[in-house]
């Protein structure tokens, strides 16, 4: 039997983006992994986190290493905080994550197959590692552009009201 070569990534390679306010490092890439998966570390302001959205083809696991957020989707509620394991199979569940509290929330995100990665590369900025960026006021123009680029990478994007707004 042949030798595999084992593959090592450094700590803090890997660049870090800022994705609606929340800075994203990707770890290891779809590039890096022949698109069988990607690691993304995650972190997530007091009042950051993504809106409403779904990814039908991709398998989305976060462990919190450090804060707390609550994690909503059509069928529940759940806060998140250290320790944490939450997953969002495959099949396209609508779900969101927000820190709603003092403190900055830490995830690592593992996506099955490789994909988000190359989203956040698309709609981030480059920032430097821990550097934040103001969350962008999304204008309805601003929306649709996201959603027709989360189209072509096969995700959805929902208006942020999506999972909270009342039912009359």
């Amino acid at each position: 039997m042949r030798p595999i070569s084992v593959r090592t990534l450094d700590p803090q390679a890997g660049p870090a983006l800022s994705v609606m306010g929340d800075t994203y490092r990707t770890v290891a890439s779809g590039a890096q992994t022949d698109g069988a998966y990607a690691i993304i570390d995650m972190l997530v302001p007091p009042g950051g986190g993504p809106g409403p959205h779904a990814h039908a083809l991709i398998q989305e696991t976060f462990y919190v290493i450090a804060g707390e957020v609550v994690v909503r989707s059509e069928t529940q509620t759940y806060t998140a905080r250290q320790g944490a394991v939450v997953e969002i199979p495959k099949g396209g569940a609508i779900h969101s994550f927000r820190n709603v509290s003092d403190s900055l929330a830490h995830l690592l995100c593992v996506v099955v197959p490789a994909g988000l990665d190359d989203f956040f590369a698309e709609i981030g900025q480059p920032v430097a590692a821990g550097q934040f960026l103001p969350t962008p006021d999304l204008s309805p123009e601003d929306l649709k552009k996201l959603q027709a680029i989360a189209a072509r990478r096969g995700q959805e994007v929902f208006p942020p009201d999506y999972l909270t707004k009342t039912e009359p």
